[in-house]
């Protein structure tokens, strides 16, 4: 499991270490600089030319002592300072002052473009911005960094940024009017949060996570009241033994009782999918509740699961009687799935109702069960701590009033906002999908690939949410774990053609991911 951090809790981390702990800055400074020529030195050449590009802070410092102790390894190396040294930190005065003793050159960024018709340039070590970046890049730093991607594309330059690659903000990814692209971003201590989310992860390449000193105990502190959670983690595939077992002296309702209500005259593709991965996620017993015309169609689809059904008619018509039908079938379940491909007719906004009033076990808000809350607004005060909500940004933007540009703006703060203003556990879908829970537990996907991009995706996820749920997972738990093993299986569906990938196809590799699972637990 990995740890991920934002700006500010790095900071006082940081600050913490050295200030109340006693770990000089220096040390920490040096420990960070040695991984950082480590990496640059990979694809350094000691015929061409290593480029420190610094600001004036400690970050800069840092990239200052790099291209010191690969200058005593023998490379060619240059500091170019995009900040202004005399308004520099204690530690970067200090870093310069040994690199020109040692005869390194110092010179202003704008001389690049005169620099560059000279020996090539091998690795670009940015040390621009760190952690603490919280406005856009504008001016000199602005020109500095698209000088630095021009040049990085054109020559083909292998670009080490130093814990974040400046222009990304270390909470949110978002790219803070200009970013500089790294392949390797060695960072220090823990992940930040910037790195995970996009666009930052697109702009980070593959990033190392370095130990430099941060003891544990550094962490720890309260969060600001009320404040965005302060970290938050991401699953490896070691974690994949935290799913449940299959003990030998089970049976089918071991495994848990998932009904899906889903589905809408004609369109029972949703209710499909989402069964189907609740069985290959590992549930025991799956029903569909679906209207009339749906049943032969998914009798002939899904021969293993239970097929329940009613008309709107019926619905519209006997209220009490269609509530009492809905409360036994909640009887059954131990998980229920509402939502896929239920439509928007008048009928849905009861249906969902009942069922919301009657389910007294895990539900899982999908799609239509998600925008018929944001059309009715009052179903939101049924909501229970045993709720899951599973929105794509469209959804999520009804379900809000936000649009979608601002909630890309911050995945991390919209999904913990609502799953705190609700008390429930929200797993907002995107590239990097972030699972929020009820009492400030956060998660960030780092698995799945575009492949997935694809029409019934969202319908796989939700049945692979259910599935686990019903082998045992707790709510957040399984959301977390569902969210992970679906993108594993995304990539593994992929080998076979990231632009040919199927939904059925990622249902199937849900079920492998799944065994492979119990191969690591066995």
């Amino acid at each position: 499991m990995r740890t991920l951090l934002l700006g500010r809790k790095m900071k006082a981390t940081d600050a913490k270490t050295i200030q109340e702990i006693g770990i000089p800055s220096m040390v920490l400074m040096e420990r960070a600089a040695m991984a950082v020529a480590a990496e640059a030195e990979k694809a350094a050449k000691k015929d061409e030319i290593v480029w420190a590009v610094c600001g004036s802070g400690n970050n800069g410092a840092d990239g200052i002592a790099a291209a010191r102790m690969l200058h005593l390894k023998g490379y060619p190396v240059c500091i170019y300072m995009a900040g202004d040294e005399n308004r520099g930190t204690v530690e970067l005065k200090t870093q310069l002052s040994i690199a020109r003793k040692l005869g390194i050159s110092v010179k202003p960024w704008q001389e690049i473009e005169t620099e560059k018709k000279g020996k090539h340039c091998c690795v670009i070590i940015d040390a621009v911005f760190g952690v603490g970046l919280g406005r856009p890049v504008e001016g000199n730093y602005k020109r500095c960094l698209d000088d630095l991607n021009q040049i990085r594309e054109q020559e083909h330059t292998f670009c080490v940024a130093v814990d974040i690659p400046s222009g990304i903000h270390a909470d949110t990814g978002a790219v803070m009017g200009t970013a500089l692209k790294a392949d390797v971003t060695v960072t220090f201590g823990w992940e930040k949060m910037g790195t995970a989310l996009y666009p930052g992860r697109s702009y980070a390449g593959k990033v190392l996570v370095k130990d430099i000193g941060f003891p544990e105990m550094a962490l720890e502190g309260e969060a600001e009241e009320g404040g965005r959670p302060e970290r938050a983690f991401a699953y490896e595939k070691k974690d994949l033994c935290h799913i449940p077992e299959r003990k030998a002296d089970s049976n089918k309702g071991t495994f848990g009782k998932v009904l899906i209500a889903a589905g809408s005259a004609g369109m029972c593709g949703a209710a499909y999918l989402s069964a189907l991965t609740a069985y290959r996620a590992g549930a025991g017993l799956v029903k569909i509740l679906t209207v009339e015309e749906n049943r032969p169609i998914l009798q002939g689809l899904l021969p293993e699961a239970i097929i329940a059904s009613y008309t709107p008619d019926q619905l519209l018509q006997g209220r009490e009687e269609f509530k009492e039908m809905i409360e036994e079938q909640m009887k059954w379940a131990s998980v229920v799935v509402l939502g896929p491909g239920l439509g928007s007719e008048p009928y849905v906004e009861y249906l969902v109702e009942d069922i919301l009033t009657s389910a007294y076990v895990p539900v899982i808000l999908d799609a239509d069960g998600l925008n018929t809350i944001a059309s009715h607004p009052y179903l939101t005060s049924y909501y229970t701590e045993n709720i899951i909500i599973t929105p794509h940004l469209g959804e999520m933007a009804r379900l809000t009033g936000q649009t979608i540009s601002q909630l890309k703006e911050d995945l991390v703060g919209a999904a913990s906002a609502y799953a705190s203003r609700y008390g429930v556990t929200c797993v907002l879908k995107d590239a990097a999908t972030v699972v929020a829970g009820q009492e400030g537990g956060l998660y960030i996907n780092t698995s799945g690939c575009s492949a997935m991009a694809k029409a019934g995706s969202g319908d796989v996820l939700t049945g692979t949410i259910a599935g686990l749920l019903a082998i045992g997972m707790e709510e957040e738990e399984a959301a977390r774990m569902g969210v992970y093993v679906h993108g594993l299986a995304g990539e593994k569906a992929a080998g076979a053609g990231s632009h040919s990938l199927l939904a059925t196809e990622l249902s199937q590799a849900v079920g492998d991911v799944m065994d492979e699972a119990v191969r690591r637990n066995g």
